[in-house]
């Protein structure tokens, strides 16, 4: 076949960036808010609810704003032995857990301390979902899981 391309199996590594959730920072705010309702709804006495609906609102309001302002994170799988990459640096015992359409992975940074992010779907459209997916599940970026009872 004088027209077909040549085939690898070599796979190209897969980049994906993680970016705050704007859905996971709209719901902890709907949270703070039916916190505030429900300590009213509660019969709690008015002097003793009025200061814990303000701390809800406020630690609500913060944690939002807190999720928001995360920095974004350029992750690279390569595949194959080449080492994992956050930022251009490579880290150690990744694992990608997967809950639906939610991503969650898990490292051990440099300092030794354990490090998680989430993405969303607002996040990590289906077709980048797959892609981690297909290039999580190469080497020990994540939990082998058997398809079969033993």
């Amino acid at each position: 076949m004088p027209h077909s391309g040549r085939w690898s199996n070599a796979s190209a590594p897969c980049r994906l960036e993680w970016r705050p959730s704007r859905w996971l920072a709209g719901a902890l705010a709907a949270l703070a808010t039916l916190t505030a309702f429900s300590v009213f709804a509660s019969g709690m006495p008015r002097i003793a609810a009025w200061p814990l609906v303000l701390a809800s609102l406020g630690w609500g309001v913060r944690q939002a704003w807190m999720e928001l302002r995360q920095p974004r994170r350029e992750w690279v799988f390569p595949g194959g032995e080449a080492p994992i990459l956050l930022d251009g640096l490579p880290v150690e015992a990744v694992q990608v857990e997967w809950r639906g359409p939610l991503a969650f992975v898990r490292w051990r940074g440099p300092e030794g301390r354990i490090r998680r992010l989430a993405w969303w779907p607002d996040t990590l459209p289906a077709a980048r979902r797959r892609e981690l997916r297909l290039a999580a599940g190469q080497g020990e970026a994540s939990r082998s899981r058997r398809t079969m009872a033993p």
